[in-house]
């Protein structure tokens, strides 16, 4: 099972291979709040991956078309929501500016 850390909090949690990061935030109680159900829609769990990039899923028209709309967004930005988890390890940090729109 894979680990994912979060950033800055540097706390680490197991997450099934296939679920999205977004599965494993939650069950870290990492203060993140989904506003659209984890539907791509609100931008509420735009995070930045720092390592592991390439074991995750890959971006699909409703993420991209979302990110292009975020503020401050970087070649390291996925929606937490929509990002699944691979074999290997993946860390994240959580953005503070909430939605970004």
């Amino acid at each position: 099972m894979p680990m994912l850390t979060i950033l800055p909090a540097g706390k680490i949690v197991s997450v099934a291979e296939g679920s999205a990061i977004l599965q494993g935030l939650l069950a870290a109680d990492a203060g993140i709040e989904p506003k659209c159900g984890g539907k791509a829609q609100c931008a509420s769990c735009h995070i930045f991956v720092h390592d592991g990039r390439k074991s995750l899923s890959k971006i699909q028209r409703e993420e991209n078309e979302r990110l292009d709309q975020i503020v401050g967004v970087g070649s390291k930005s996925r929606l937490a929501c929509q990002a699944r988890l691979g074999a290997e390890n993946v860390s994240v940090e959580l953005l503070s500016f909430g939605s970004g729109l």
